[in-house]
């Protein structure tokens, strides 16, 4: 394949890291919330004056943690993606297509700042 030139412009890149940015500042709170509320959820204070169906609340407590735990790992993986995408906007590499080489639109980019894949190549997996 040859060289690709295609690339965005700077205020087309400054336009992408504002939405990155944006981005990675609500997946972190995000990630905060689902993290206090797994670390916390032993913590309501009702525990012991609740009677009975006991070993139903924890089976359903467990369950919510595991829940928030998955939650908070995706989150992380968001994250560390919409970081990458930062990354290969500082490479020059933002916005092309990893597989065909072209720029993905416009349009894709703004809803999924973090991929790496044309709709075209996407379709193809």
């Amino acid at each position: 394949m040859e060289e690709t030139k295609a690339k965005y412009s700077e205020a087309d890149l400054k336009e992408f890291r504002a939405i990155i940015e944006r981005k990675i500042q609500q997946a972190k709170q995000d990630l905060e919330l689902l993290q206090s509320a797994y670390k916390n959820d032993a913590n309501n204070g009702t525990d012991d004056t609740s009677p009975s169906f006991k070993s139903f609340d924890d089976g359903s407590n467990v369950m919510n943690k595991e829940k928030n735990v998955q939650l908070a790992i995706r989150q992380e993986k968001f994250i560390r993606n919409l970081k990458n995408a930062l990354l290969r906007i500082e490479n020059g590499t933002y916005g092309v297509c990893r597989v065909t080489g072209k720029l993905i639109q416009k349009a894709r980019l703004k809803l999924v700042p973090h991929a790496t894949l044309s709709i075209e190549a996407k379709r193809k997996q």
